[in-house]
């Protein structure tokens, strides 16, 4: 059952439902958190072309998300709206299905009082393969794991 199905009959949802979800609390937002990712000195950045993940590793406020993803496709790349907006949905579908390494890495080492704040930039001109996509994301992912 999706994920949105179980909330909608007001069943409460299993673990495994709400696994590969986005959330709008874990999308990155934040005027000020956005500028200290790019401007500060505390960020980190990897590439696996053709994308390039910057990442931070901050203190958790409250309730703060674990992890805050920021999907960015410059103009330069697609001049049009549409081809900018599937790279973008490439993006995000395979940062929703790879997150977990992240989540995991974070509590495997007892993190449970920080966050990971990261951004995704689209380097290539050229549109790509779902498949591709994931297996980029998938590795810059595992590779943050690694170094967290």
């Amino acid at each position: 059952m999706p994920p949105t199905a179980a909330i909608l009959n007001n069943d409460s949802p299993t673990l495994t439902e709400r696994t590969f979800t986005l959330p709008k609390e874990e999308r990155l937002k934040s005027r000020t958190l956005i500028d200290t990712l790019f401007d500060g000195g505390k960020s980190r950045a990897m590439t696996a072309f053709p994308l390039r993940m910057v990442y931070m590793v901050k203190d958790r406020i409250d309730l703060e998300p674990q992890t805050q993803v920021l999907v960015s496709v410059p103009k330069r790349c697609f001049k049009r709206a549409v081809k900018r907006n599937r790279v973008k949905r490439q993006v995000r579908d395979a940062y929703r299905h790879h997150k977990l390494t992240v989540v995991g890495a974070l509590k495997a080492h007892e993190h449970f009082d920080r966050t990971v704040v990261m951004a995704f930039i689209w380097l290539d001109d050229k549109l790509h393969s779902s498949a591709d996509v994931e297996a980029k994301v998938s590795g810059l992912l595992t590779r943050l794991s690694e170094k967290i």
